[in-house]
């Protein structure tokens, strides 16, 4: 057991223990995404008391358990990936039929979620027994929690990880282009660089780039789609490690002139708030394009000048 973790459990049965876990039941429990402190509390009672933890890597799981002092045997730890899904199914509706809790882990966060797990869980439905969620953490929400979406009301769009074939890649960062809201990927260390040269085709489009999420080397970044590969070529510490990227939604156009985004950008500058910190609040405010309003705010700047020459 991990020291950190020794009073864990104790907690996590006085917190959850009263509550009621039926038998013959799937739990979906989520797990961390990197940060072992990121379990819940009900998430640690429910794998004490599982009978058996069906699992994407037996190996990784049950290193995961004993950090946190749980002791399985492994006889009770089933895989279920995606190459057998289909199969271990079966294995695990048995064992639900038989009366026993059965809970489902994949590797790291929420299981089903661009993990295996769905197919699991649809057999488990179909044969008409529960399907019990226990939510937790997950890349996708808590890239999206940082990424400061300001334009776009919380609608997203996930497509995980596009194809590693270029063509189709390019073809998937087309319609990209074409759709109105954010759009969540998944990309592994060794690709980002080629899923980075595609996305320069969204131009101005603002990237945030996750990178390792929750551990120790987390970075977080939100700069222009056309700049992300010579970012990305600055250091190579920054290819490394699991990736999240939210592409943002297209900022409204707004054209120069007594419209939203200009009143709040004079207002802005008329304050004294710097050019640049005036453009990006004043889009933010009113959805209008960053670069049109900078161009806007130079002209104003021009044109204050020639008033005081």
């Amino acid at each position: 057991m991990n020291a950190s973790f020794s009073n864990a459990l104790a907690t996590a049965r006085e917190a959850a223990g009263h509550q009621h876990y039926p038998q013959g039941a799937l739990y979906v429990v989520a797990t961390p995404i990197g940060n072992l402190a990121d379990i819940t509390l009900r998430a640690l009672h429910v794998l004490a008391i599982a009978d058996t933890i069906a699992c994407e890597d037996t190996r990784h799981t049950q290193t995961l358990l004993r950090a946190y002092g749980i002791e399985k045997s492994s006889h009770q730890l089933l895989a279920v990936h995606q190459h057998n899904e289909a199969e271990a199914s079966g294995r695990v509706l048995e064992k639900l039929h038989a009366g026993e809790r059965v809970a489902y882990v994949s590797d790291a966060g929420t299981p089903a979620v661009s993990d295996p797990g769905a197919r699991l869980a649809h057999a488990v439905t179909a044969g008409g027994l529960r399907v019990l969620p226990l939510p937790g953490a997950s890349s996708i929400t808590t890239a999206l929690s940082a990424a400061g979406l300001v334009h776009d009301s919380g609608h997203f769009v996930f497509e995980g990880f596009l194809s590693t074939r270029s063509a189709e890649r390019d073809a998937a960062v087309r319609k990209i282009a074409a759709e109105p809201r954010a759009v969540v990927l998944l990309e592994a260390p060794h690709r980002i660089e080629a899923l980075a040269t595609a996305l320069v085709a969204l131009g101005t489009r603002e990237i945030t780039l996750a990178r390792e999420l929750t551990k120790q080397f987390e970075s977080i970044h939100t700069l222009p789609a056309s700049d992300v590969p010579a970012w990305l070529q600055e250091d190579t510490q920054r290819t490394r490690g699991e990736f999240v990227v939210v592409v943002h939604a297209a900022a409204a156009v707004t054209e120069p002139g007594d419209d939203a985004g200009a009143r709040a950008l004079k207002l802005l500058l008329d304050e004294g708030v710097p050019l640049k910190s005036a453009v990006k609040i004043a889009a933010q405010w009113t959805g209008g394009s960053r670069n049109t309003l900078y161009d806007l705010a130079l002209s104003l700047r021009k044109d204050a000048v020639r008033d005081t020459d």
